[in-house]
């Protein structure tokens, strides 16, 4: 007889996430994931598979975590500038419980040059970025908030950029202030001539 399952395999799957977010990929032992997720070794590879499955899971775990605190966010944004801001500070502000920085960010920079999967995961979350930036910047152009001398889809590669280079700063011992600084050298991009 097959047994149950005596856990929510989200929220173990949120504690692996949290541990390679902190960690990186390849810092983080199957010990550590085993002690950390709180599971049996033979049950964690029984529901995730191998520690490169997990990873890979709990990249998709990691955007769908973020998505939907970022979607959240913006539509209470009152201004496209507002939206825009509360992206920066999303990537900038500590989340309770949650490690500084970017999963994606470094699992691209940690694995991306030599696991063809990783770099998948970690471009489609960017593309999604680059993607969510770029509707923002067509709102306050619509609304007549940022310059539309300069197409939405182009702004939105500059700020992203920015953005991803915020979250590897915050990951460091950089003042909060300096990282506000540069997001309002950023805004600076969209501003009506």
């Amino acid at each position: 007889m097959a047994r149950t399952k005596e856990y929510d395999e989200q929220a173990v799957l949120d504690k692996a996430m949290r541990l390679f977010w902190e960690q990186g990929y390849e810092k983080t032992s199957m010990t550590d994931l085993v002690e950390h997720m709180g599971v049996h070794r033979r049950s964690l590879y029984d529901t995730f598979g191998d520690k490169r499955t997990l990873f890979l899971k709990a990249l998709d775990r990691y955007g769908a975590f973020t998505g939907a605190d970022l979607a959240s966010g913006i539509r209470k944004a009152k201004t496209a500038e507002e939206a825009v801001r509360f992206v920066f500070h999303y990537a900038i502000d500590d989340k309770d419980g949650y490690p500084s920085g970017c999963l994606l960010v470094s699992s691209a920079v940690e694995l991306a040059a030599r696991d063809a999967e990783a770099d998948a995961k970690t471009l489609f979350g960017f593309e999604n970025g680059e993607r969510l930036m770029a509707d923002i910047i067509e709102w306050g152009q619509q609304n007549g908030e940022f310059t539309t001398n300069v197409d939405a889809k182009e702004l939105a590669e500059s700020m992203h950029n920015a953005l991803l280079g915020i979250r590897v700063m915050s990951r460091t011992s950089v003042s909060r202030e300096k990282l506000y600084r540069i997001v309002d050298q950023s805004m600076g991009l969209l501003q009506k001539p």
